[in-house]
């Protein structure tokens, strides 16, 4: 099952669609026109059942097959947010929005499984039911947990659940995967370091907050290095440093960090929350101020099964020829939390020599779409064969 044609018919068609929504981004749960597109197209498509406001702005269309004796019922998911980020890509449909950009190419995963759902509506060559789910608020937001707490899962009857994102450095229309751990849990860490402020030609008459926020960078770091088995995948790291005065003169009463851990496994997650804690605590008595920690536990590890993988990486074989061995990733993808309720796989789709990911110069590669759409289909087709 290589691409297939009627992909190549509807290429043009369907980039039409993404640039459409590349030039209308919408971020977090802010997905109005976007959802609104989706489900007047699904509803255009012939879907048997299309329903708005799950996870608040996310849209699910159901598509049936030849026959639904079989029981067997599969999801299919995409993201549809942008980022909050200014454009730089000179395109003609550039973002029409200032500040808000698809720079992670969530615009090309709708469209490609929009064109999915138009061929899968036309043909219905499979037995069973194809249940096709768009996700607002992937950046952040965590619009996957929402639609999950809203009972996405159960009310459809949802048994196997699959993924799909573009990967820029990667061949366009190729694939990779791996089974398991595959992209990162992403935890937050908000930090308030509290000494005694003074003249800056007075140190001793202080506690000096600065001083005390610097060594504690520092220290912070020994967890990935003394802490963690080095064979385990684990960042740590501080990204904003904010003092309460900026006076020249002045030693701040207080200093404002933050920063973000990324771990592969709930121990290292564990370790890591509690390191920071007893480190801060260490520190702040140690100079004679006092830390408050506040650790926010974000997006888990998303974590492919075995089986549905294999099955995954077969359905991209036959489309491109080959799959290789994806990288472990330590970013955050909330698909993770679809995968936590149901067995399932997310896979990466070549996007050329193009900029990364959340870069202003990003831009989703168009002739990914047959190869992407080629694979939704068959991940439909060839799990639930038509009698």
């Amino acid at each position: 099952m290589p691409v297939k044609n009627r992909f190549a018919e509807l290429q043009d068609e369907i980039t039409a669609w993404r640039r459409d929504i590349h030039e209308n981004p919408e971020i977090l749960f802010e997905t109005h026109r976007t959802s609104a597109l989706v489900a007047d197209k699904l509803r255009a498509f012939g879907c048997d059942e299309v329903v708005t406001g799950i996870g608040r702005t996310g849209v699910v269309g159901v598509i049936k097959g030849k026959t639904d004796s079989a029981g067997k019922v599969i999801g299919l998911r995409a993201d549809m947010d942008a980022l909050p980020i200014h454009e730089a890509t000179g395109l003609e449909y550039a973002s029409k929005t200032p500040g808000a950009m698809h720079a992670c190419g969530h615009d090309g995963h709708t469209a490609m499984l929009l064109g999915a759902a138009k061929y899968l509506a036309e043909t219905r060559n499979f037995d069973g039911t194809a249940v096709i789910i768009f996700q607002p608020a992937e950046e952040g937001g965590g619009g996957g947990r929402e639609m999950c707490e809203d009972g996405m899962m159960d009310r459809w009857g949802i048994q196997e659940v699959y993924g799909m994102h573009n990967w820029p450095g990667q061949p366009v229309g190729s694939f990779a995967i791996r089974p398991g751990a595959f992209f990162a849990a992403t935890d937050q860490f908000e930090i308030t370091l509290e000494g005694r402020g003074g003249h800056a030609a007075k140190p001793q008459t202080t506690v000096d907050s600065t001083v005390m926020a610097s060594k504690l960078i520092l220290a912070l770091q020994t967890i990935v290095s003394r802490n963690a088995d080095p064979t385990d995948q684990l960042v740590v790291s501080v990204t904003s440093f904010e003092t309460s005065s900026n006076a020249f003169n002045v030693i701040p009463q207080k200093v404002f960090l933050k920063g973000t851990v990324r771990t592969m496994s709930t121990e290292m997650r564990d370790l890591a929350e509690q390191r920071i804690k007893e480190i801060c605590a260490g520190v702040a008595t140690t100079f004679g101020g006092t830390a408050e920690v506040t650790y926010h536990r974000g997006y888990p590890v998303m974590v492919n099964s075995d089986a549905q993988t294999e099955f995954a990486a077969g359905v991209a074989r036959d489309v491109s020829g080959a799959c290789g061995d994806a990288p472990l990733v330590m970013g955050g993808e909330d698909f993770a939390f679809m995968l936590e309720e149901r067995p399932g796989a997310y896979i990466l789709v070549g996007n050329g020599d193009t900029a990364m990911v959340h870069h202003p110069e990003y831009n989703f590669n168009d002739e990914a779409i047959p190869a992407g759409c080629s694979w939704w289909a068959g991940i439909v087709e060839q799990r639930m064969p038509a009698a």
